[in-house]
Parts: structure tokens; sequence; C-alpha cells
């Protein structure tokens, strides 16, 4: 095998005129730079986007804690709301109101018969109140309600509270 060279024939010879023979012409500059601006736009978007997830992270954590507080603060009004809907809180209310307890219901019947024996209500007999066991004088040396004081001074009897409560109202029939 001779390893000189000689001028190329045929099918050799055209790919040879396709090929330059000699060191190459082309700058690689173009190409390290395209390579180089496509991995740091690359890893610039990957920045902002891991920005934009821990963004959406840190809003949703809020979200949830701003949720929590609402479920509990629904399930707190939920407990005053059964508190108040209980039955004897709806009685007491309806007592300090002057309510009293209805009589025997009378109902329409679907063809207007009024089925039943309607009764008026009656306020039931007023309880006495019991009287309030008189407090003991304070140690600070307040005489008692019509004791005479060193002065020679009497001090002043006390009355019943202005606030007491009022008698219920009366019901009225009015023709139903």
């Amino acid at each position: 095998m001779s390893t000189a060279k000689g001028p190329l024939k045929g099918r050799a010879a055209r790919l040879g005129r396709l090929m330059p023979s000699g060191p190459s012409s082309a700058a690689r500059t173009p190409f390290v730079l395209l390579v180089v601006v496509l991995l740091g736009g690359g890893l610039i978007s990957l920045l902002l986007l891991n920005s934009a997830l821990n963004q959406g992270s840190f809003q949703l954590n809020e979200l949830k804690d701003r949720t929590t507080e609402l479920t509990d603060e629904e399930q707190a009004l939920q407990r005053d709301v059964d508190d108040y809907a209980a039955p004897d809180a709806l009685e007491r209310r309806a007592r300090e109101l002057g309510m009293v307890p209805g009589g025997s219901p009378a109902f329409l019947g679907p063809d207007g018969k009024v089925l039943g024996e309607p009764s008026e209500a009656v306020a039931p007999k007023p309880t006495p109140t019991p009287s309030r066991k008189p407090t003991p004088p304070a140690a600070t040396g307040t005489p008692k309600p019509g004791t005479t004081t060193g002065a020679g001074t009497t001090a002043p009897a006390q009355t019943a509270p202005a606030h007491a409560p009022a008698p219920p109202p009366t019901p009225t029939n009015s023709g139903r």
C-alpha cells in the first residue's frame, strides 16, 4: 500500500471539491457565544420561575392561615347561635320580654275547619321575689341605715333599686 498522495480521480475528486482541504476558516466565536447566551437565558428563566413558585407558596400559606382563622371564628359564632337557640335560653329571653306560654293550640284543616279548641294564654301569677339578705357593713366604717353616726347625724336609709322589673303585660284576645 502506498501512502503517497496523488491527484484524486473520479468520485473521490468530486467529494474532495465539496470538502475544503485546508485548515477551517469558519470562526467558532459566534457559535460559542450562542451556546453561552442560551445557557444563561435558561438559568435566568429557571431562577424567575423558582421565585414565582416561592411567592405563590407564601401566598398559599397565608391564605391557609386566614382560612383557619375564619373557620375558628365561624365555629365560635355557630356555638353562640346554638346557645341562643337552646330551648331554656329561648324561654328565659321570652320571659324577660314578658311573654307567657301559650294555651292549647288550634289548627286549620285544608278544608278550612278549625281543629281543636283555642284558648287564651294566661300569664302565670308572679312568684314572690325573695328579699335580698342585707349585706354586712363594710369594714371602712360606713354606718348601717338609720343609725346614728359619731357626729350626731343619721345615715340615710337605703331604698329599693330603681330598675325593678315591670310586671308582664296582659295578653288580649283580638278576635282571632
